[in-house]
């Protein structure tokens, strides 16, 4: 397990925050983001695994710390990853692995975990396939999400593909080089 430097922590907390409050938040890409994060429920966690193993012990914990946490107090975890998967393809099977985490602590149908990732891509889209901005992030994330916090969620949105079809109009409508200056320092 690496031993993350204060200094470098912080750009990487830095860059994640930014992310969320200028894309996520900013461009509305997740409608419920804003009342938990301006409320400081969500928990961002910069972690210095280096393997699977010891990213999938960091899971368990978090996943652990989340359960056993009051909603009012923390409703969402980012789990920030910026030393394991630089390549999609490697992030993309560990959520496999992930998921059976999730199984085996026997909290399917308590949290979900949603994906982020700087080269993410949807399946069936070439790589530089505008839509698939709607999920990227400027390090590897894990998103623990409290299915309570879901189903709340869709009672104000009960068709879920209206966020992704809107999400996909405004980075169209941004495009590659306005993402990239939204993100920009």
């Amino acid at each position: 397990m690496l031993t993350i430097q204060p200094s470098e922590e912080t750009v990487i907390l830095e860059k994640t925050k930014k992310w969320v409050e200028k894309a996520v938040i900013g461009l509305n890409l997740c409608p419920f983001a804003k009342s938990v994060y301006v409320k400081n429920q969500v928990r961002i966690v910069v972690t210095g695994a280096e393997t699977v193993k010891e990213l999938q012990q960091i899971l368990v914990k978090e996943c652990e710390n989340l359960i056993e946490t009051d909603p009012e107090v923390l409703d969402t975890c980012l789990l920030v990853v910026p030393y394991v998967f630089e390549d999609f393809y490697g992030f993309n099977d560990f959520l496999d692995i992930a998921e059976l985490t999730l199984e085996e602590l026997e909290l399917v149908g308590e949290l979900q975990i949603a994906s982020f990732h700087p080269e993410y891509q949807f399946a069936d889209t070439e790589v530089d396939d505008i839509g698939n901005y709607t999920n990227r992030s400027p390090y590897p994330i894990l998103h623990l999400i409290r299915e309570s916090s879901l189903d709340k969620a869709t009672q104000q949105y009960p068709d879920a593909s209206v966020i992704f079809d809107s999400n996909i109009e405004k980075v169209t409508q941004l495009g590659v080089q306005g993402w990239k200056k939204l993100l920009e320092d």
